[in-house]
């Protein structure tokens, strides 16, 4: 559009130009006239018209011929350059299409990935959820499971002769791991009156002798103590039930002539030992004045392998005559070892000095053989001279090997 608004400003300019032309000659010959009119005025009149109107005419058909051929020109040019441009903007239109295009399909890939990663992390976290839940349920019933167990535990716990029952069989497990069967035994009966049986006796070397185990222990008292501090009256309760539980195991386990001077209280729940010790000074001092030991499973262990200990010391014993007679025996193999390996060295040695005499003689027939090849007979002068002491010392014998006499 530029380029047609200075075309039409040409055009224009060169009209003015030319209106200017033609006024400067206009004006010349009007200037002219008097000297013409002078003259002769109606002939140079005349003329100067003539002149004037052909100039003019001529001025015209220039002017119009130059005005078409402007208008062509300017036609063209606009025509060329709306050409251009349309092109242009075709061009524009369609690299800016290209450009959207791409750019939208950029931003549909984007969008497909962000979908698809949002689609992924989704699912992972629903299989999470999944397996958390799956987690919490499998959890669950293990609590469910744990929670019965701890009921039929406090059930089996509720009365004293399930309590019994229970100590008995951890009692019976803790003894049997740790001792052989001929120490130990579960429902003994004391050869006394009046029946008594103690839960298990460990059969000890003397002078230790029988030592009795009871596997019963005071929990009612204990539960009410540790519910709730301040009950003093639970607390004294639980007192009293492990003092009487300590004097009659005294009473009844220890027997003299026929037990130890001591007796074991074992207490199933680590708990009851821990408090009694650390709070009731008072009772462990009154179990150790009647010989009665307070254990629980752990201090059981300690006091058991104490117990295999000196079993096994004591077996050890017993068997020591047998094992210096079992030394003397070995003491007199060997002696018999190493005179049978001396006769043995010496028959070696005199094998091997025969075999020297053996080769010594091979020797010499083989150099007589070679003396008879060559024809060097006794009598000549070649004849190989043999020592006196090779001719008088006799031809060995097979070497001679003692018989080793058979071992005891």
């Amino acid at each position: 559009m530029d380029a047609a608004i200075l075309l039409l400003a040409a055009v224009a300019a060169l009209a003015a130009v030319g209106a200017l032309v033609v006024a400067a000659r206009l004006a010349r010959r009007v200037e002219g006239l008097p000297e013409a009119v002078a003259g002769d005025r109606e002939a140079h009149h005349r003329a100067v018209l003539t002149d004037l109107a052909s100039g003019l005419a001529d001025s015209a058909d220039r002017l119009a011929s130059r005005q078409s051929e402007e208008g062509d020109r300017l036609r063209r040019a606009v025509g060329d350059e709306l050409a251009r441009n349309r092109e242009q903007l075709q061009a524009f239109e369609r690299a800016l299409q290209e450009k959207v295009d791409a750019r939208l399909a950029e931003i549909g890939g984007k969008v497909n990935e962000r979908l698809d990663e949002g689609f992924r992390r989704t699912n992972e976290t629903f299989v999470s959820v999944m397996t958390r839940l799956q987690t919490i349920d499998d959890a669950q019933k293990k609590i469910d499971l744990l929670t019965t167990n701890v009921v039929s535990l406090h059930n089996l716990l509720g009365s004293k002769s399930s309590r019994g029952a229970f100590g008995e069989r951890q009692l019976e497990d803790i003894v049997k791991n740790v001792l052989p069967e001929a120490a130990f035994e579960f429902q003994y009966q004391f050869p006394t009156e009046g029946n008594v049986r103690a839960d298990c006796v460990l059969k000890l070397p003397p002078p230790t002798g029988l030592v009795a185990i009871d596997s019963k222990f005071p929990l009612e008292n204990y539960e009410r103590m540790t519910a709730d501090a301040t009950d003093k009256e639970a607390r004294t309760t639980f007192k009293y039930d492990v003092r009487r539980h300590v004097d009659a195991i005294a009473e009844k386990y220890i027997i003299p002539g026929v037990t130890s001077d001591g007796a074991v209280m074992f207490v199933p729940a680590e708990s009851v030992f821990a408090e009694i010790h650390a709070h009731h000074r008072d009772l462990v001092e009154h179990a150790m004045a009647r010989r009665v030991w307070i254990v629980s499973p752990t201090t059981l262990m300690a006091i058991l392998n104490t117990a295999r200990a000196v079993l096994k010391d004591v077996e050890t014993r017993k068997q020591i005559h047998i094992i210096k007679d079992e030394l003397g025996k070995l003491g007199k193999d060997f002696g018999r070892f190493d005179e049978r390996m001396r006769k043995l060295a010496d028959h070696i040695r005199q094998a091997h000095e025969d075999a020297g005499q053996v080769q010594i003689s091979s020797r010499k027939i083989s150099e007589r053989f070679a003396a008879i090849e060559r024809a060097e007979l006794p009598g000549g002068d070649t004849a190989p001279a043999i020592g006196p002491e090779a001719a008088a010392a006799p031809e060995p014998g097979p070497p001679q090997l003692s018989v080793v006499p058979k071992p005891d």
